[in-house]
């Protein structure tokens, strides 16, 4: 089977996943429904980013590779969809997401391969990744148009510079990105990712990225997470230096200035995140990588200075920004 055909036929099972799921999300009111706190205004079917985790199956059943990994998507899928449909304590998310990813760090083999301490600082950031890219799934695109410039970077990458993963896992997942982004990316979306959609989707990528690190030997790769990254650490800082509770929801990170307060469309705040992102990692691929460590250290104080100076200045614009502090 070539692989045009193989694809092909993997966007028409994918087509038909997703829209059985639509009916049967409708049918047991699988639905977000606004409130104060959202940035939509009308129910929407949540929870549709099931498709990544149905993909990471299909891709199992072909490809009989890394069961570890894929037993790690399935407990994270199965919390993360029963916290779509209702409240799971956060002590057993937590849980959840550290057992998942203990079983990516077996995978790869982690333990054999760094020293300990070298594997916490790892284990920490990787878990925390899942939890950025779930406080930064809150406008229609932005996990899926971010997911698919990390996708593109690292086919790039692995086609490119060198070989360290399966590019029908990067493709295929791309191919469900694209398909969930057709009912998501607009200016009334028919569809959410949900929970276990944006945190399955961190766990995928986080595979990509833990793998070309142990690949190369090389931490920097993590810039390739700058923009999620920025945001999410520097919107925690800033609640902690006003003495908020940073486990309850809110609306202060910069995309949610922007799209809430500023009036930007959700399109537009979702492609500047994108772009911005793969603007930093081709800057990284082609220039910064080259250069010794330090280089990286000062791409990504800039990085943070100019982030600093654009969210300091759209705060500044908005009459009451102490009235946003809750989402």
């Amino acid at each position: 089977m070539t692989d045009l055909l193989k694809y092909s036929a993997l966007t028409l099972v994918l087509i038909g996943f997703e829209l059985m799921y639509f009916k049967l999300a409708i049918r047991y009111q699988i639905i977000d429904r606004p409130n104060e706190r959202s940035s939509h205004n009308s129910p929407t079917v949540r929870g549709a980013g099931i498709i990544f985790p149905f993909t990471i199956l299909v891709w199992f059943a072909v490809e009989q590779m890394a069961p570890w990994f894929v037993l790690g998507t399935v407990l994270l899928a199965f919390i993360s969809f029963i916290d779509d449909l209702k409240t799971v304590p956060s002590g057993l998310r937590l849980i959840m997401h550290i057992v998942a990813m203990a079983l990516l760090f077996y995978q790869l083999s982690l333990g054999l391969l760094m020293p300990i301490w070298i594997i916490a600082i790892l284990f920490v950031i990787s878990v925390g990744i899942l939890s950025a890219f779930n406080f930064m799934d809150g406008i229609n695109g932005i996990t899926g148009i971010y997911a698919l410039v990390a996708l593109a970077t690292f086919w790039f990458i692995h086609n490119q510079q060198l070989a360290f993963t399966d590019t029908n896992l990067i493709v295929m997942l791309g191919l469900a990105v694209f398909i969930f982004l057709f009912f998501n990316f607009r200016q009334q979306a028919v569809c959410f990712a949900g929970d276990v959609g944006s945190i399955t989707l961190a766990f995928f990528l986080c595979f990509f990225l833990l793998q070309l690190i142990t690949t190369t030997g090389n931490f920097n790769w993590i810039v390739l997470f700058a923009v999620y990254g920025i945001d999410s650490v520097i919107t925690i800082l800033f609640r902690i230096s006003r003495k908020e509770n940073i486990f309850q929801p809110h609306r202060t990170h910069l995309f949610q200035y922007l799209s809430n307060e500023m009036n930007w469309s959700h399109q537009l705040v979702s492609v500047v995140y994108g772009g911005v992102q793969l603007l930093i990692n081709v800057v990284f691929i082609w220039y910064v990588q080259y250069k010794p460590w330090y280089a990286t250290i000062l791409f990504l104080l800039f990085s943070i200075g100019l982030y600093l100076i654009i969210r300091i200045n759209v705060i500044a614009t908005l009459k009451d920004p102490t009235t946003l502090r809750t989402k």
